[in-house]
């Protein structure tokens, strides 16, 4: 099993993952472990000289012009009993930081956002400037050893000062408070402890704080997102090359010269994926007048019996001479058969545009990954220590109260995913809607369904749903990270919201990997009857009768009509170009793919229940399985 060495300075977000969702164990670096013990030292030091320093011998936030006595008062409350309070004052302001602050409500985080930040904060701990003991730090990093997954509810984290709450309900379990998950089950944070064999912590100088303060939720939902987003914008490059092969579209647009003139570094690499992706089609940048459109079945649709078992018929559209004045150079280059494709020399911006929109996307995702790359290996709680600063006059030079608990860098990261997602959602929402439209799908059937009694809906539906989850996605686009409410009776005046943040993109990570599943199910179906219909044109004219091909053919004019023999011409020529064809097949990335969806999914000939068939493309991109 692989190990992770933490040292506070070299984290990534794969090795995050790893921890976090594949289950890799952790590793304390020695060397830092002495650092960290040097900063706790120094504060024991420093609190037996009666330094004021604050969240040590001061309370905190509003609180901290409050300095802390040296007895209880309330002992000489009423009532008030010393003998049954346990530890020094110092001790309980810890203490009671923690228990106090564990407040959050909603649905517990899964048990991956959970190990996370785990790692984060102990990440951050060892990297010697917070004050907590070594051994406070290796009980943090029991619990994640033992596979004990304190219950931390969703909701209650504004983002600065970091996230107290949800970091609490982290720590109070290390307490032998609040509740845990312990192999699966759910219990008392104390029975948790008893059951891993783990005893229970009294908090020192500053540790409550050190384990409570600090971006370690907002982070940790941010670098998971990422893992997840960094999939998804490859599955949408996979998933337009699907729909460009299945509509045999276009490809100039993604060409290198093009995308020099306008750099962007997303752009110029979508373009790239893209073409990589489409290497080996024989369907992209076919002629137009190859390309037949559908044709509802019927009995007398093919005499040969191979493609009688077809479930569609095949058409064109001749274009007479007297249609074609000020065409003549175009027809010199096609033949006259209107088929599936339109006779234009661009695509739809859906399929046009994909560098230019996934390449906005990659640049947000990138700018987003440059953010929580530097705040893994960062400090965030406060105050922080300094033990061996230089030119000391007083105590506050070398324990310094600053901001690093404030989370707008990562809220604002995410504010820019969160608009860059629903993005992504809707272009793929409009390629599956052109798709399963006959107005402009290109020849397809009309929702890719036979349709040959009428009763079918086919593909209709699946629209639909990726309609409604895009909807879901924009109305959640909105930023958190611009409406601060003031907390802690206005010392903390201004907050970041970073952690709904966060967690916004996190979920919304899931449905945007639902709608790209809605187009790749959908791409499939379109591309079996783009592959199947052309191929069917193909075998038709390598039997050389050119009669047959004709047969096909709308408008063609009567036996005495004077344009009869240059029609025939035309079809014969027709003919020979599809029976010279090569094979028409998708890319071979695309084929790949597509293969892999036939073997959960079957193609659909006509109306059948499909939750079976959604359940099974969801799962082949949330597992990465059809990516791979």
């Amino acid at each position: 099993m692989q190990t992770i060495l933490l040292d506070g300075n070299s984290l990534t977000r794969k090795q995050l993952a790893a921890v976090a969702c594949h289950g890799a164990r952790i590793a304390l670096d020695e060397g830092q472990l002495v650092h960290v013990q040097r900063a706790a030292d120094f504060l024991a030091e420093k609190v037996s000289c009666g330094e004021p320093i604050y969240g040590v011998t001061t309370g905190f936030g509003s609180n901290a012009d409050k300095l802390l006595g040296a007895h209880r008062a309330r002992d000489e409350l009423p009532g008030g009993n010393p003998e049954q309070r346990e530890g020094t004052l110092l001790e309980e302001l810890q203490h009671n930081l923690v228990i106090t602050h564990a407040v959050c409500v909603g649905k517990p985080f899964d048990a991956a956002v959970v190990r996370a930040m785990f790692v984060i904060r102990i990440n951050t701990l060892m990297r010697g400037y917070s004050g907590i003991r070594v051994s406070t730090l290796k009980a943090l990093a029991d619990l994640l050893d033992h596979d004990v997954i304190p219950v931390i509810p969703e909701k209650g984290s504004v983002g600065a000062s970091g996230d107290l709450a949800p970091l609490s309900h982290l720590a109070i379990v290390l307490l032998g408070g609040g509740e845990a998950f312990y192999r699966g089950e759910r219990m008392s944070g104390a029975d948790a402890l008893q059951r891993a064999g783990l005893a229970p912590v009294r908090l020192s100088f500053k540790e409550g704080l050190a384990l409570n303060n600090g971006t370690t939720q907002m982070l940790a939902c941010a670098a998971l997102a990422l893992d997840r987003l960094e999939k998804l914008i490859a599955t949408a490059d996979l998933a337009a090359a699907m729909t460009l092969d299945a509509f045999a579209g276009r490809t100039s647009a993604f060409r290198e010269e093009v995308h020099a003139l306008r750099p962007h570094p997303g752009q110029v690499e979508t373009a790239r994926q893209v073409r990589e992706l489409l290497e080996g089609s024989t369907l992209a940048d076919i002629a137009y007048h190859v390309v037949p459109r559908f044709k509802t079945w019927h009995a007398d649709s093919w005499s040969d019996p191979d493609d009688q078992k077809q479930h569609f018929d095949i058409a064109w559209d001749y274009v007479p001479p007297s249609q074609r004045h000020g065409r003549e150079a175009f027809y010199q280059r096609f033949l006259p058969f209107k088929g599936g494709k339109k006779h234009q020399p661009q695509d739809a911006y859906c399929l046009r545009c994909m560098p230019q929109v996934h390449g906005a996307v990659r640049d947000a995702y990138e700018q987003a990954c440059r953010v929580i790359d530097i705040e893994l290996n960062a400090v965030t709680d406060n105050p922080l220590i300094f033990p061996d600063a230089v030119d000391v006059k007083v105590i506050e030079d070398q324990v310094i109260s600053a901001g690093h608990f404030h989370g707008m860098p990562l809220a604002l990261a995410m504010s820019y995913l969160k608009a860059a997602i629903p993005v992504l959602a809707s272009i793929s929402e409009r390629r599956l809607n052109k798709l399963v439209d006959p107005a402009t799908n290109d020849g397809l059937p009309a929702f890719l369904i036979g349709n040959e009694d009428a009763t079918d809906s086919g593909f209709m539906i699946v629209q639909y749903t990726a309609a409604a989850l895009v909807n879901d996605l924009a109305t959640r686009a909105h930023p958190a990270s611009v409406y601060s409410i003031p907390t802690s009776a206005n010392a903390e005046d201004h907050v970041s919201m970073g952690a709904n943040e966060a967690r916004h993109v996190l979920e919304m990570t899931e449905d945007l990997g639902h709608v790209l599943a809605m187009e790749l199910y959908t791409a499939a179906q379109a591309l079996d009857y783009r592959q199947n219909m052309l191929n069917a044109a193909r075998r038709l004219a390598r039997r050389g009768d050119w009669r047959a091909l004709a047969g096909k053919i709308a408008n063609a004019p009567d036996a005495n009509h004077p344009s009869r023999a240059q029609f025939e011409a035309e079809v014969q020529a027709l003919t020979q170009a599809l029976a010279q064809a090569p094979d028409f097949h998708a890319a071979t990335a695309v084929s790949a793919a597509h293969a892999k969806i036939r073997a959960r999914i079957a193609f659909m000939t006509r109306d059948r229940a499909m939750d079976g068939d959604v359940r099974a493309i969801c799962e082949l991109i949330a597992s990465g399985a059809l990516l791979a």
